[in-house]
């Protein structure tokens, strides 16, 4: 479990496919905390961390998670969004997030205003996948307050911070971005199709 708070940013430095798995390899800030079996989530996408070298690491992305993720867009030297599994008795500063990515959305609209950035996403209304206003949502791994819910699509306002610190910075128009919407508004839409 996540809260979708981003500790720090990583830098992707070697990508090396092997069968139907990617082995991404992170530069980091954290690695030295890290530990072999620990869970970190990648723009929001939780792996496994199966080597430790120095001040990188490596995490394993399988078929499934590259199908339905944009993990397999990365490149070497991009950033990335990364935050450590929470530890039980800590607060929640964000929200729930389980690091299971439902979707990918893409980036339809960016409006600088006066001291935020309103990003808006697209995304497949066909998944039953739901915001609400003022509800929760995670984009690329960053826990959000939903502005603007329609049927496929959000709008989400960035702060400063937030925006310097994470890769928001690095979205622009027609990027994928990782979803994950909120747990309990996924179990109210599986209620409400049967």
């Amino acid at each position: 479990m996540f809260t979708g708070i981003i500790e720090t940013l990583g830098v992707v430095t070697n990508i090396e496919k092997e069968q139907d798995n990617v082995h991404l390899t992170v530069k980091s800030s954290i690695t030295n905390e890290l530990k072999i079996d620990q869970s970190v989530a990648h723009n929001g996408v939780c792996l496994t961390v199966v080597a430790i070298n120095n001040d990188e690491y490596t995490v394993t992305a399988i078929k499934e998670t590259l199908d339905k993720t944009t993990i397999g867009l990365l490149k070497p030297a991009d950033a990335i969004n990364l935050e450590r599994a929470m530890k039980l008795g800590d607060r929640l500063d964000g929200h729930i997030v389980q690091g299971h990515v439902d979707e990918t959305g893409v980036c339809t609209n960016i409006e600088k205003q006066n001291g935020s950035t309103i990003f808006t996403f697209s995304y497949n209304s066909e998944k039953n996948n739901i915001t609400i206003e003022k509800g929760s949502i995670t984009v690329n791994g960053v826990s959000l307050t939903v502005v603007n819910s329609k049927e496929n699509s959000f709008s989400v306002a960035i702060i400063p911070y937030t925006f310097d610190n994470t890769s928001f910075k690095n979205i622009s128009l027609n990027n994928k971005v990782n979803l994950e919407f909120d747990v309990i508004g996924k179990y109210v839409s599986r209620l409400m199709v049967r």
